[in-house]
């Protein structure tokens, strides 16, 4: 258990019987009346977010998370298979548990986050940004510079990525996997 105050960005807590992480917390204390925590929490399963009071000193139920590194092998029909980087045991992991699972190549290491008691997988992490070659666009036209217009570009792991009109085939891009926007060229 821990007080409400010691609720920080990271800080996993079962309530309701759903398991939360804290996103945003503010320390509030108005001109009258008590002190207390004003906190957005993400639900881990279906990733809502809500907005919760909590008053100073109030009991909540933390769960200890650990992070480890897992490396992609193979897709055995909706779970993708990772391998644990220290003891090399195999999990399956869902596709709706994986963030930017689009742009997820074999030999890939995410982020796995689970429960430490219960060894549930709650969710695994891709890394932020991504470079991937481009193997399908229209071709771009010289001096396609001066606009701010986007075409669609087709990556290895097979996801379409929009992309500045000066982009072509076989160039390396590096792509933002939470939203899936193209971040810019990568330069050989």
């Amino acid at each position: 258990m821990i007080n409400a105050q010691d609720i920080k960005i990271g800080t996993c807590i079962r309530m309701d019987g759903k398991l939360y992480f804290c996103i945003d917390f503010l320390h509030v204390k108005p001109g009258k009346g008590n002190t207390f925590m004003r906190t957005k929490l993400k639900d881990v399963v279906n990733g809502y977010v809500l907005e919760r009071r909590f008053n100073i000193g109030e009991k909540l139920e933390d769960v200890r998370v650990e992070r480890r590194p897992y490396q992609y092998l193979y897709q055995e029909g909706e779970d993708y298979m990772f391998m644990n980087q220290e003891t090399f045991d195999q999990i399956p992991i869902a596709h709706d548990l994986i963030n930017g699972v689009d742009f997820l190549l074999e030999g890939q290491v995410v982020d796995v986050v689970s429960d430490a008691s219960t060894e549930t997988v709650l969710y695994a992490d891709m890394p932020i940004k991504v470079q991937m070659k481009v193997t399908y666009t229209e071709p771009g036209l010289k001096g396609d510079t001066a606009t701010n217009t986007l075409k669609p570009a087709t990556v290895e792991s097979g996801a379409t990525v929009r992309v500045p009109l000066f982009i072509n085939e076989g160039e390396t891009i590096e792509i933002d996997t939470r939203d899936g926007s193209y971040v810019g060229r990568v330069k050989a």
